[in-house]
């Protein structure tokens, strides 16, 4: 005989998701001095990364159908979660000499 769950599917899908919000992590980049630091970071898919822009002149991270931030205006910031796992190389489309990898595992 098969057995049932009392609990509805969205209660149980829930209670499933919760390990992995539990264990997302935050990590902080910092845009200054036309570089993006650090250039190459590891995280994991659903970790937030947050890019800081502490130059005078606004920044974007764009990686090409991936993620695109916009204009991060100076002294403001800007987050998205992982994306799938990958490397993403990204630049800044305002100077394409700043050039970052983000890992994601």
């Amino acid at each position: 005989m098969k057995r049932r769950s009392l609990l509805p599917p969205a209660v149980l899908l829930l209670a499933a998701a919760l390990p992995f919000a539990a264990r997302a992590e935050t990590h902080t980049l910092t845009m200054e001095g036309m570089k993006i630091l650090p250039a190459t970071v590891t995280v994991k898919r659903g970790d937030r990364i947050v890019w800081n822009n502490k130059d005078v002149v606004p920044h974007t991270a764009t990686a090409q159908g991936v993620f695109d931030s916009g204009a991060i205006a100076p002294g403001k910031s800007w987050s998205h979660a992982a994306p799938k796992p990958g490397t993403y190389d990204y630049v800044c489309t305002f100077h394409p000499g700043m050039k970052a990898t983000l890992v994601v595992q």
